[in-house]
């Protein structure tokens, strides 16, 4: 073929080789399901399915064979009918314009970049037009058989296909699933046993997100795949060991946190130095360690067991008992370069360079990490086909013109051979793998490579949807956990949705004058998102709104980020000064993906919240497809799709005056938001203006981050910290987040001492002034003042712990009283009852109930507060059993009217001290 266009490098706009071949779909989709289904099941089961699989393709087989050795074999596959519908022979003329020593695929007369079905205003026998009887887009040939024996025969095959493809699924998902659950190790998991094991890492270790459990963080964590190759029961002084290979996930808690501020060199620096050296280990390595096994935490994973490593004073030190490979130390030494290179950096461009390039998010902050996945953009820190494709097009040229693929890119200007381009495109591939890691999206992206460039190799450019097809078919028959990986699903829907509907839409888009390059940037957001967008519902319980603007804004920014991030990896090891060059130069797109993200995740209408089930994925699927029909009218409707996008841009706004006209919140007036964060507390006080002073923020920074922006708060002069269990204080970054924060005031009581360290980050971090707050302090601003009741100075004996050192506010705004009593507990609840604040204690309106309505209380304090409304803030399902039924009772008992956040949603006091109101969100 290359031959017969003249040229070496191949035709200058290769057509493609008719419509697009679906033929792999089904057998891919089956494979897909059936190893999805049979991981758990029983070898029986599994052996049964496939059985029947295998003898129901056979004879669909049989019966295919039958009738074409009849005279009535499809020509789908390539083969020729010998015979029409009657059996009689039938002689196919070869085109009359066509030489008789041409190659089958040589290109036509005619331009080569025209589209093969455009209409024509001449004859169809024309230089330009089609040959008679030759379907539109059908490469010169002999037409399909289209007689009822040939489709029948057709279906049959397909039906095989399908059935046999189903059956060597099923064998690899039924081998997968027995492997996993032979072996010591799921024994010793459900005795919960103490093992010594060597294990195989298979995996980068990563530090675990700390997350809030009642008034505590979990401790400081490192996350590990690998395998078990060897285990012992009963620790070192165990039995013998046995050999096995059992995949696990090794989690080495880490007593470091907990120790930070104390001072010196102490636990905080073994905690510190324990988890450095677990972080270092590279994948291949295998270390000898000590923990307890534990069953996997849910049903269906790729895991045999759970294996717990306890730091217990810097014992939890990694054995190491096999160094790493050659390949994993040389990617190892390329991503530590890359670190060390993007370390003068700012902080977003430090953290998302690596991530951006290798997938190495290590750096990433909650807080960054929250508004990716608020925008959707989550998908550029998960190093996917997106990576590979950018690179693969410095060799190749664009994806988007896959038709023309040879002759773009630097490949054809440096005259290399398309042979040569691939096996070169083959290396970059390999290379893509080991540096980044097998990951399932890094695997499909291979994969799928893998098939485009044996195309290119063997001269025969085939439609991408087979290539992505078979990169399924052969994903899913090596791994079949992937079937069950969202991961995985997401991007091939996103691939596929890039190959079916973006060009489509993208063509759409043109023929109504939008600009070719838009076209196609609006037409691959829509239609990746427009697919992608059930599953992520159901794993967010949410729908990002400025999903697809943020995609479109750093569409532009990802590929010079990658490929300066990549220039910085492969020189960082040679030439440290170029490759900090290059990276200073790659911090400039990565800062502007960052701001994208801050600036899209900090608008209050970011998103709507949405079922989390696939009940709730199926209804987003047809609101998107009645969207989609919906706006195909809309676009022959300019003024309609003005309307359609000032309301949209209206949505994500959400002006809060016209918010409060639409939804009624907040009230106008409000003096007091108790906001629903869960199992935590956070209050607004309204001081006017978009001010509010902030009393606790939650512990969840998203959470409190919203309502402030529902609210329209953008300055707070005092954030309130009564005391730092991780519930009050671990949601202060949502509160910092794009405010003008005055200061931060806290108690005294410097404890639990791992959130007294994180208050004092996040505030340095932002250079705001800490203060520590006394009873008898006094403060106004504007329509709100305020008295600190408690803590005394001097700490009494009472303050056993951080809950009684609670800061505690009688607060006062258009003649309403307000106590907010944190979370003291009866020993200093009644401290503050014989104290001298004691007097101003009675007949207040509103009181914001401590502990969440624990049944831990002072009945005395309650009924001399006496509060007309009782505010509790709990959390939905929390398991404490907040607020307890005695507590409720107890409040309604004095008259109070009780409200509760886990119930009634936010709550907001309105009105004056005579005419209280209150409502709920």
């Amino acid at each position: 073929m290359h031959a017969a266009s003249g040229s070496r490098l191949g035709a200058s706009h290769p057509r493609q080789e008719g419509p697009v071949d679906l033929r792999l779909v089904p057998p891919a989709l089956a494979a897909w399901a059936t190893a999805a289904l049979m991981l758990d099941a029983s070898p029986r089961l599994v052996g049964c399915v496939v059985l029947v699989c295998v003898i129901v393709a056979g004879v669909l087989l049989g019966g295919w064979g039958s009738r074409a050795r009849g005279g009535r074999a499809p020509v789908g596959g390539g083969v020729l009918p010998e015979g029409g519908g009657d059996g009689t022979p039938v002689h196919r003329e070869r085109p009359s314009d066509a030489p008789r020593d041409a190659p089958r695929d040589a290109p036509t007369d005619g331009p080569m970049d025209e589209p093969v079905d455009r209409p024509t205003d001449g004859p169809t026998d024309g230089p330009r037009g089609r040959s008679p009887g030759r379907a539109p887009g059908r490469p010169p040939g002999p037409a399909p058989d289209r007689t009822p024996g040939a489709r029948y025969g057709w279906s049959r095959m397909t039906g095989a296909a399908v059935l046999l493809c189903a059956a060597a699924a099923g064998a690899s998902a039924g081998l997968h699933g027995a492997d996993l659950r032979r072996g010591p190790v799921p024994v010793l998991a459900r005795e919960y046993a103490t093992v010594t094991a060597e294990v195989e890492l298979t995996s980068d270790p990563r530090p675990a997100r700390p997350k809030v459990r009642g008034n505590h963080m979990t401790p400081d964590s490192v996350l590990i795949d690998g395998e078990v190759r060897s285990v012992a029961s009963g620790g070192a002084a165990g039995t013998a060991a046995v050999a096995t290979r059992a995949p696990v996930l090794v989690i080495v808690d880490v007593r470091g946190r907990e120790s930070e501020g104390r001072g010196g060199g102490g636990p905080a620096g073994v905690g510190r130095g324990v988890r450095q050296a677990w972080l270092g280990l590279l994948p291949s390595t295998r270390v000898r360690v000590t923990g307890r096994l534990a069953p996997a935490l849910t049903g269906g994973d790729r895991i045999a067991a759970v294996l717990r490593v306890r730091d217990r004073g810097g014992r939890a030190v990694p054995a190491v008992v096999r160094e790493p490979s050659a390949a994993q130390r040389t990617a190892g030494r390329l991503r530590a370069g890359l670190r060390d290179a993007t370390d003068g950096l700012s902080a977003d461009a430090r953290a998302l360079l690596p991530g951006l390039v290798v997938g190495d998010t290590s750096r990433i902050t909650p807080e960054l990490d929250e508004a990716f996945k608020e925008t959707d953009l989550a998908h550029t820190l998960a190093v996917s086909g997106s990576n590979l494709t950018i690179m693969l097009a410095l060799l190749l040229g664009p994806p988007g013109l896959a038709q023309h693929v040879e002759r773009r890119g630097l490949a054809p200007r440096l005259g290399i051979p398309l042979r040569t381009t691939a096996l070169l495109g083959g290396a970059l591939t390999l290379g893509f793998v080991v540096v980044c890691r097998p990951d399932p999206s890094v695997l499909r992206a291979a994969a799928c490579g893998t098939v485009v460039l044996l195309a290119l190799a063997t001269g025969r450019r085939r439609s991408l949807i087979p290539a992505l097809a078979t990169a399924v078919l052969l994903l899913v028959l090596y791994d079949p956990w992937l079937a069950r990986s969202y991961g995985f699903l997401l991007s091939v829907l996103a691939t596929g949705a890039l190959l079916t509907l973006a060009p489509r839409w993208s063509a759409a888009l043109r023929r109504r004058g939008v600009p070719p390059r838009l076209a196609e940037a609006l037409a691959a957001a829509g239609a990746a998102q427009a697919l992608c967008a059930p599953v992520v519902a159901v794993l967010s319980a949410r729908v990002s709104l400025v999903a697809v603007p943020c995609n479109l804004l750093v569409e532009f920014a990802v590929a010079p980020a990658t490929v300066l991030g990549f220039a910085t990896l492969a020189t960082a090891p040679w030439a440290m000064p170029v490759a900090k060059a290059l990276a200073w130069w790659g911090s400039w797109p990565a800062e502007w993906i960052a701001g994208v993200a801050r600036a899209g995740a900090a608008l209050p209408g970011a998103g709507v919240d949405w079922p989390g089930s696939w009940g709730g994925a199926l209804l987003l699927a047809v609101a998107t497809l009645v969207a989609v029909l919906l706006g195909r009218r809309l676009l022959r409707r300019p003024w309609l799709c003005a309307a359609c996008a000032a309301l949209l841009l209206l949505a994500v706004v959400r002006p809060p005056p016209l918010t409060r006209v639409l939804t009624g919140w907040p009230p106008p007036g409000w003096r007091l938001v108790m906001c629903d964060v869960g199992q935590g507390d956070a209050t607004v006080l309204a001081a006017g203006g978009g001010t509010g002073v902030v009393v606790d923020a939650g512990p969840d920074p998203a959470l409190v981050d919203r309502c402030l922006s529902r609210l329209g708060v953008t300055r707070i002069p005092l954030v309130v910290l009564t005391h730092f269990h991780a519930d009050h204080v671990a949601g202060l970054p949502g509160v910092l987040r794009g405010r003008e924060v005055g200061a931060i005031e806290t108690t005294g009581f410097a404890e639990p001492v791992d959130q007294v360290a994180f208050v004092r980050r996040e505030a340095e971090a932002r250079g705001v002034p800490l203060l520590r707050a006394v009873a008898g302090e006094r403060r106004r601003l504007g329509p709100l003042d305020w008295e600190v009741l408690w803590p005394p100075a001097r700490q009494v004996p009472e303050a056993e712990g951080p809950n009684d050192a609670s800061v505690t506010l009688l607060v006062r705004s258009a003649g309403i009283r307000m106590l907010l009593l944190g979370d003291l507990e009866p020993p200093a609840q009644q401290a503050l009852a014989r104290s001298p604040a004691a007097a101003r204690l009675g007949g207040v309106d509103v009181l914001k109930v401590a502990h969440h309505g624990s049944a831990y209380q002072d009945p005395d304090l309650l009924r001399a507060v006496a509060p007309r409304l009782a505010l509790i803030s709990a959390g939905a399902d929390n398991p404490y059993g907040h607020p307890a039924p005695g507590t409720v009772a107890a409040l309604r008992a004095t008259g109070a009217v009780v409200l509760r956040t886990d119930r009634d949603g936010a709550l907001a006091v309105a009105g004056t001290g005579t005419e209280l109101r209150v409502a709920g969100d």
